[in-house]
């Protein structure tokens, strides 16, 4: 099991330059998990398709009913001293920290391309690309 956050979920499900590294990820592990937050933040992405004519409402839709599937029964809650003491260690975001916890809880790596996630937690945060090699 890996832990993983919105952007690479993001990457297996539309189409860019990152959706084969993460195809080749879920390759390598196919039990994701994340906390529930990542749902809010993967509806934010397919709004933004949807407003740029990339997606249309059905096709977002199915992404995301596709998304959830992948995920499911891997969503982790996460207590908000974690998150805080995560935040307050580092100059990463709370959102951000949301991942680190669960991943710290789970005794697993994070899989992210967020370079500050990777900088502030080198023995949580795995490289897409060092993760998918």
């Amino acid at each position: 099991m890996i832990v993983v956050d919105t952007n690479v979920i993001g990457y297996l499900f539309l189409s860019s330059d990152q959706s084969l590294l993460a195809e080749q990820a879920l390759q390598k592990d196919i039990e994701w998990a994340a906390p529930i937050l990542w749902r809010s933040e993967f509806r934010n992405v397919l709004t933004l398709y949807m407003r740029k004519n990339i997606l249309n409402l059905e096709q977002a839709r199915i992404i995301m009913d596709s998304a959830l599937k992948l995920l499911k029964g891997r969503e982790y809650q996460v207590p908000s001293t974690e998150v805080l003491r995560f935040a307050s260690e580092s100059k990463c975001y709370a959102y951000d920290c949301e991942f680190i916890a669960v991943a710290t809880d789970l005794k697993v790596p994070l899989l992210t391309v967020d370079k500050q996630l990777l900088r502030e937690f080198p023995s949580i945060a795995v490289s897409l690309s060092n993760f998918s090699k």
